[in-house]
């Protein structure tokens, strides 16, 4: 595996695709920046020269906020949110939809597995 920017990326992949597996970077992302460093996007990433490698690395470092400090930086907006009070901090902190979603059913993937309320027995 080849790393480049603190992610490794699989070797048998086409760049194109194997740039994706940095976090912060999609496929438009992925394109750009092939076609900035000027490499072929069907070339397998096990045949890139050290050059090209470099010439990756150099672009992805300077113009992409990627991995860790994207990942910090998100969590430091949420967090924001949340210490201010607003409408969308609320809904992060009490692990519901943000984003006007219904929750009175579905929502699962937020809310979790259904926590079923025991019923009392026989008196």
């Amino acid at each position: 595996m080849t790393r480049i920017a603190g992610a490794d990326i699989p070797d048998d992949k086409k760049v194109e695709v194997s740039l994706t597996y940095i976090y912060g970077i999609g496929s438009t992302s992925s394109k750009q920046i092939l076609q900035a460093t000027d490499i072929d996007p069907a070339t397998r990433v096990r045949d890139l020269t050290e050059s090209e490698v470099a010439r990756l690395r150099e672009s992805i470092e300077s113009s992409y906020m990627i991995e860790g400090d994207l990942r910090r930086e998100i969590a430091m907006n949420i967090k924001r949110l949340m210490d201010i009070g607003s409408y969308r901090g609320l809904r992060h902190r009490r692990g519901l939809p943000i984003r006007g979603q219904r929750s009175r059913t579905n929502a699962r993937t937020r809310k979790g597995p259904r926590r079923t309320i025991g019923r009392k027995g026989k008196k």
